[in-house]
């Protein structure tokens, strides 16, 4: 519906005209489009991971993607306000796109400024800073005459967004080692800040629950997305082989037992859960399963995508994999394991013992994955995978028998 244009300062009546979304809000054809230019982030973040081979690289390149995680989340909170594919919010989020994407193609250089062309690390700092504030005005501009919601918008973004920003500045003039950590802790201060600045659901809001799980769950996909690529990523140079093919079907396997345990289960409980709850508790809902713990589901794919590239660039090797690649792959799907579990549980599903089982039976057997050849570590990811998802199955359908019963 049009926003009101009446209000007793006359603050609607200087607001631009805005369409507010409804319950019933689906995602727009263009926030998929916006989408697209995470596909070549997610990328991006996994070259720098590969390139450095080391667990300070992993690290950099983490708060890369966290950086870029942030700036989605953003604009999935605006687009769950507003429809994304008209007027202003259409004409902002263009800009975004543009600067998120020059984002992307400084993050080879966004620690290791290459001779040439402007300062990368400086480039990136100051595009984030131009997407949060094109974001911050159009979401003042949708908010209209809900003063709660601009007075909490404009708040996050000077206690939060600002100080962030210009750490983020300070660190690539700086350079170097400190670098990292100056990022690192501007990351962190910007979703901290966040957090406590929308304790009990501030003034946010969440119009459609349909909209919101749907979008989240797109960007699961684009990072699912990642790990397909990784696997041809790795052996793209090579001639093709039976040890390629075998790899290539053990690691597409992996990323349809990674979809399994997302969307089969996890995915319909988080949306049932933001359809129960409304206000605050929804807010909070949204933001606690949705905006903070996807970074650690899309971090973890990330991870385990690294590690999947790395296995199939020895797919032929008998040598043991390594302790690089080994890490990043039992460590990704672990992680990921693990955060969908914790999802599942505060979406309401029982306990998940058996889901936390396989993220710390993933975890131990890292130095084992790091012994054996890369074939074998990819066929027991692979294994452990399956068994967590029948195992589920099997306890999932002795429950229903038994409530039928």
């Amino acid at each position: 519906m049009q926003q009101e244009r009446t209000g007793s300062n006359g603050d609607a009546e200087r607001m631009p005209r805005a369409t507010r979304s409804g319950e019933s809000a689906r995602v727009t054809t263009f926030e998929l489009f916006f989408d697209l230019v995470y596909v070549f982030a997610f990328t991006q973040v996994s070259g720098l991971m590969a390139e450095t081979h080391s667990a300070i690289g992993v690290l950099q390149a983490l708060v890369v993607l966290g950086l870029l995680w942030w700036m989605w989340c953003s604009y999935s909170w605006l687009g769950n306000q507003a429809p994304a594919d008209r007027g202003v919010v259409q004409a902002g989020m263009t800009l975004a796109m543009i600067a998120v994407f020059v984002v992307a193609l400084a993050v080879p250089e966004a620690y290791d400024d290459l001779p040439g062309g402007w300062d990368a690390p400086l480039v990136v700092a100051l595009a984030y800073l131009f997407v949060r504030i094109v974001h911050t005005a159009l979401y003042v501009i949708v908010a209209g005459d809900d003063r709660a919601l601009r007075r909490q918008v404009l708040g996050t973004q000077l206690v939060a967004m600002l100080p962030s920003a210009t750490a983020l500045i300070v660190g690539a003039l700086i350079g170097g080692s400190a670098q990292t950590w100056i990022w690192l802790a501007a990351f962190v201060w910007d979703v901290l800040f966040t957090y406590v600045s929308s304790r009990g659901g501030g003034g946010w809001r969440l119009h459609s629950p349909v909209h919101w799980a749907e979008r989240y769950g797109l960007i699961v996909i684009l990072a699912l997305g990642e790990s397909i690529v990784a696997i041809g990523v790795g052996v793209a140079q090579e001639p093709i082989s039976g040890p390629i093919v075998l790899g290539v079907a053990i690691s597409v396997t992996i990323s349809v037992l990674l979809w399994r345990a997302y969307f089969t289960r996890i995915a319909p409980a988080g949306e049932h859960g933001l359809q129960r709850r409304t206000g605050a508790a929804r807010v909070v809902f949204a933001r606690d399963e949705y905006t903070y713990l996807h970074f650690a589901i899309v971090g973890g794919i990330i991870l385990a995508a690294l590690g999947v590239e790395e296995a199939m660039a020895h797919v032929s090797d008998a040598e043991p994999f390594g302790s690089f690649g080994a890490s990043a792959l039992g460590t990704g799907v672990a992680v990921y394991a693990a955060a969908t579990a914790v999802f599942g549980r505060i979406a309401d599903l029982p306990w998940p013992f058996v889901r936390l089982g396989a993220a710390v039976a993933l975890a131990a057997v890292i130095p084992l994955l790091a012994l054996v050849a890369a074939m074998w570590a990819l066929v027991i990811v692979a294994a452990l995978l399956a068994a967590m998802l029948l195992l589920e199955g099997a306890l999932q359908r002795s429950t229903d028998a038994a409530s039928a019963a």
